[in-house]
């Protein structure tokens, strides 16, 4: 296993975390996994022996019975990994069972706590934006939660550039704890996160952790171009994120993934996972599975270093287009960028 560090922060992590989005399989969970206790022993441990030393729940994961799994199977041994969770998604029918108001964030660390049988979480993510709370109330309560021992780094997921950038200064100017990481979608067939996000977190030293690296699994190999929609998929249960909105770049990009997983000796989702490994920013790749087999074949990755010639294909058949204001910037100002500007224009310096 490999260990980078996350951010400006002085803790590592695994570059494989494990999601266990799958534990539980309350409501409609259940299209995705309905792992119980003994079989999501079976992954944790087999994750531990690999070197995996993050997990990654929410309070919304099967109503809170990912969490209660998870902390039943690290019980015991907690020390010896870091639990990350999140809290924002609607979690019940009342007017505050969502958000990131302080009686919503500390009320539901709480809870998350008593479910993960533990002291303390690691990294707690705010899991989406909530721009009817102020931002120096969520962070504010954040600290709380800091101060009181019960988290020891805060996150954000799924926020825009703005979003990130509002709370930075949030916390900076009233000296809260500001975030240290992301975990946003990001791959070969979602490149959106290169317009701000990864300069973002390349200029303010974000962390960068990545869920469903695969695009749920759209980015193995084992859907292709026109046939049918494999059996036991998320595809196929009816799960409809992230969604596609250029199924026939889709199917592109996954020709080249197989072509050159088959020309390595790997897995097309080795070739994915390693793509983005590679990329400027990224920290750790949030994986689920629902298999000894599938975690296994993800571990893979860690070691593939994909050619100069391997990556410039997959950047041809994959990368974004520059929008305004970026291919003004590319005309006018690329003698200037930073380190962060080159996050996103780094691969367009052939054209």
């Amino acid at each position: 296993m490999e260990y980078r560090t996350l951010g400006r922060s002085g803790l590592k992590v695994s570059v494989i975390t494990m999601g266990t989005f799958t534990f539980g399989g309350r409501g409609a969970f259940g299209m995705v996994g309905q792992q119980g206790v003994p079989e999501a022993r079976r992954l944790v441990d087999l994750c531990i022996d690999h070197g995996v030393n993050v997990f990654d729940t929410a309070n919304m994961y099967s109503t809170g019975l990912s969490e209660e799994t998870l902390g039943e199977v690290l019980e015991g041994r907690r020390d010896r990994v870091l639990v990350t969770s999140k809290a924002r998604m609607r979690i019940g029918d009342g007017p505050n069972d969502e958000g990131v108001s302080r009686h919503h964030l500390i009320r539901e660390c709480e809870r998350s706590l008593k479910r993960l049988r533990t002291e303390h979480i690691d990294i707690y993510y705010m899991h989406e934006w909530d721009g009817t709370t102020p931002v120096e109330e969520k962070m504010a309560a954040l600290d709380t939660l800091v101060q009181q021992g019960k988290v020891r780094y805060v996150g954000c997921s799924n926020y825009s550039g703005w979003h990130v950038m509002k709370s930075l200064m949030a916390a900076e100017r009233d000296r809260r704890p500001r975030f240290v990481t992301q975990q946003i979608h990001y791959t070969l067939e979602a490149r959106e996160a290169e317009y701000e996000l990864l300069p973002i977190s390349v200029d303010q030293g974000l962390g960068v952790l990545v869920w469903s690296p695969l695009a749920a699994g759209l980015l193995t190999g084992k859907h292709r171009r026109g046939q049918p929609t494999p059996e036991g998929s998320r595809q196929f249960a009816g799960w409809t994120e992230p969604p596609i909105r250029d199924e026939e770049k889709l199917w592109s990009i996954v020709d080249v993934l197989v072509e050159i997983g088959a020309a390595r000796g790997v897995s097309a989702a080795q070739v994915a996972l390693a793509w983005l490994l590679a990329r400027p920013g990224v920290s750790s790749l949030v994986v689920g599975g629902r298999s000894e087999a599938q975690f296994l074949d993800n571990f893979g990755a860690v070691s593939l270093r994909l050619t100069a010639d391997e990556m410039a294909s997959l950047n041809a058949i994959s990368r974004v287009p520059l929008i305004y204001p970026y291919w003004h910037q590319r005309n006018f100002a690329a003698d200037r960028f930073s380190p962060a500007d080159w996050a996103l224009h780094g691969d367009y310096t052939a054209d």
